[in-house]
């Protein structure tokens, strides 16, 4: 027999925790829980939620952020209310994330870069090669896109990234992009099209200071794996 959230005693129903001990004090499937307000006749909300987490187990929550209404609607349980209700709490997270990365003025370290890059990155389900562009003093002048897709030295080409960066007067780069599965850990073509690009920023000058790989919430640094000379 199916065990509803009426039936648990009330310190473990996933609202009246959050109002005793804090949003963080919830697992994923009771924050969700929570957004969904209630289950089917058949299962309870808390089922409800770990079903929805369960579709996206593969790829990680982050991907609940490229789906539709339609996407999140075909499950079962899930109508467009209760999808609508779900994206527009990813949407404000997301939102809330880019805010915090945008007091990131100056890099210190790769830590920095990676915060400021993450919220932009992050949910992408295809590659995304970018760079971040600073100033003398490691300012921050932007993120700029140069391609999508899979990263190689066919679609990532020194005169793109360096025409970046003399259109914007930068004195040194980041190269940053992301790995949709989630593990940052660099391919060998990572490594050819890094090798290329920093030859080719000694050579104009404008030094390419290291390349950050992102994952689901985590980040390798080419610079501080000694992978960069």
């Amino acid at each position: 027999m199916t065990i509803m959230v009426r039936d648990l005693p009330k310190e473990e129903r996933p609202r009246e925790k959050l109002i005793t001990y804090g949003a963080s004090a919830l697992s994923n499937a009771e924050l969700l829980a929570v957004l969904l307000h209630t289950g089917t006749r058949e299962h309870s909300v808390l089922h409800l939620a770990e079903s929805v987490l369960g579709k996206y187990k593969e790829r990680g929550m982050a991907a609940m952020a490229q789906m539709s209404v339609r996407d999140l609607a075909d499950i079962h349980g899930i109508g467009p209310s209760k999808a609508a209700t779900i994206l527009a709490a990813v949407e404000l997270g997301r939102r809330l994330s880019q805010k915090a990365a945008a007091k990131v003025q100056i890099v210190h370290g790769p830590e920095d870069a990676a915060h400021f890059a993450m919220p932009h990155l992050r949910y992408e389900q295809k590659e995304h090669f970018a760079v971040l562009l600073l100033n003398t003093k490691n300012h921050i002048l932007g993120l700029r896109d140069i391609s999508i897709g899979s990263l190689s030295a066919s679609i990532v080409h020194p005169r793109e990234v360096f025409s970046m960066a003399i259109r914007y007067a930068a004195a040194s780069m980041i190269l940053v992009h992301n790995h949709p599965s989630g593990d940052p850990n660099p391919s060998r073509e990572d490594l050819a099209v890094t090798d290329r690009l920093v030859k080719a920023g000694r050579i104009l000058d404008i030094p390419v200071l290291d390349h950050i790989i992102l994952g689901d919430n985590r980040f390798l640094s080419l610079k501080e794996k000694g992978m960069i000379s």
